[in-house]
């Protein structure tokens, strides 16, 4: 049976005040014996920017141990999964930041201490929740409103609710990479720094292109409703089960009227997979990852794709099968890419993404990369860690946490 945190801190009180026998610690379960050697221990892991110190420091170090880890270990061998054992198992609480980390059921059950994991985000499909509720551990989100306690900044401007995708910050990203990549922006800044030329090329207009949208979710609808409304482009969409109906309904969510597109047409246009990569200009993933939609983007639509169209990946990396684009942008088949998520994160040194002076060069595809930045904005990153710290208090305090998954 799950245990009940809220009594954590008054068990872990008069359980150090008791001599314990060798005979009832044996009978002890082993997460109850982790409390009683030493003050809890929090463990705030994958923070590259160290952006959680700020929320953490009024916690009194006599009430919690804490550790950051700027690092990231990617669990991609058996050296490496043991590596992140050790790095994890002395811990109580574990901060984490959305899926730089992945917690299937068998690394929870090499976790002996853990109580209380902190996720932040709104998608949990890499945490094994069901395992957890198994082995007594509580799952809490941080779902970016911010502080509910008197902490809470009274002055701040409310925070959007990021399920509406207008508010998230991957939708201004996935624009950012679009435009960038559109109008030559990072080839154009990296030539004038080095002194090598003044202008690298035309740069492409978007003004009544064709923008195909895969995966017509809130992310999807809010980028596709910007290419309407600031260049008039003519969105076409699809997904497994998209229908036109669902369409229309996303369209009206996000404040259009689902029969005024282009010539008429509807304003989110339900195509087949292969009319979207053979028609648009422009296409932008926005898509569940799962086992099913793992390289959903593969050698067959990527030569399906004009030779001046552009592909933006700010969802997911695996999405897309990576050996399959290097070779379609090597052989320059379309005008670019532009990706923000990719299969291996951080990325690693020997990517064929990191080349420097290749791409976009003798007859390459230009490419342009960000290193997961999608959701990476200071108010968002911040609020998230106001929330985590909020409930390591109530936690510590032996209150109900917020924002309980499992």
């Amino acid at each position: 049976m799950p245990r009940d945190t809220s009594s954590c801190d008054l068990e872990y009180n008069i359980m150090a005040s008791v001599r314990i026998s060798p005979t009832l610690k044996a009978l002890l379960p082993r997460r109850t014996m982790a409390h009683l050697s030493s003050r809890p221990s929090l463990a705030i892991i994958d923070d590259y920017l160290n952006t959680s110190a700020l929320h953490f420091t009024h916690i009194p170090s006599e009430r919690l141990q804490i550790t950051t880890f700027n690092d990231s270990i990617i669990p991609a061998s058996n050296a490496e999964v043991a590596r992140l054992v050790e790095r994890l198992q002395p811990f109580d609480l574990i901060s984490t930041m959305r899926e730089r980390a992945p917690f299937p059921g068998s690394l929870l059950r090499q976790l002996p201490n853990l109580k209380l994991l902190l996720a932040t985000g709104t998608q949990f499909e890499t945490f094994d929740l069901a395992t957890a509720r198994e082995l007594g551990i509580v799952v809490v989100a941080a779902p970016g409103l911010g502080r509910t306690d008197q902490l809470a900044v009274a002055s701040a401007a409310p925070r959007p609710n990021i399920k509406k995708g207008g508010a998230h910050p991957t939708t201004q990203h996935t624009w950012a990479l679009i435009l960038a990549l559109a109008r030559n922006i990072a080839v154009d800044d990296a030539a004038l720094k080095t002194k090598r030329t003044w202008q690298s090329g035309l740069a492409m207009g978007l003004t009544g292109l064709t923008l195909g949208i895969v995966g017509l979710g809130r992310l999807g609808a809010a980028v596709a409703r910007i290419g309407h409304l600031a260049w008039g482009m003519r969105v076409v969409c699809w997904s497994e089960n998209l229908t036109q109906e669902k369409a229309d309904r996303m369209a009206t969510e996000v404040g259009l009227a689902p029969n005024e597109g282009m010539e008429g047409e509807k304003i989110f246009r339900v195509v087949s997979k292969e009319d979207l990569f053979r028609d648009a200009d422009v296409v932008s993933l926005h898509y569940v990852l799962s086992d099913r939609s793992r390289g959903i983007v593969g050698a067959k639509e990527l030569q399906l794709m004009k030779r001046s169209a552009l592909l933006v990946n700010a969802s997911r990396g695996p999405l897309v099968e990576q050996a399959e684009l290097v070779d379609a942008l090597e052989h320059g088949r379309i005008r670019g890419a532009a990706l923000d998520v990719f299969e291996t994160e951080p990325l690693p040194l020997d990517s064929p993404w990191r080349r420097d002076n290749y791409w976009g060069q003798n007859g390459r595809s230009y490419v342009l990369t960000t290193p997961h930045m999608g959701y990476v904005d200071e108010g968002l990153v911040n609020a998230w860690y106001a929330e985590t710290a909020e409930n390591v208090e109530r936690w510590l305090d032996g209150n109900e946490v917020l924002h309980r998954i499992a």
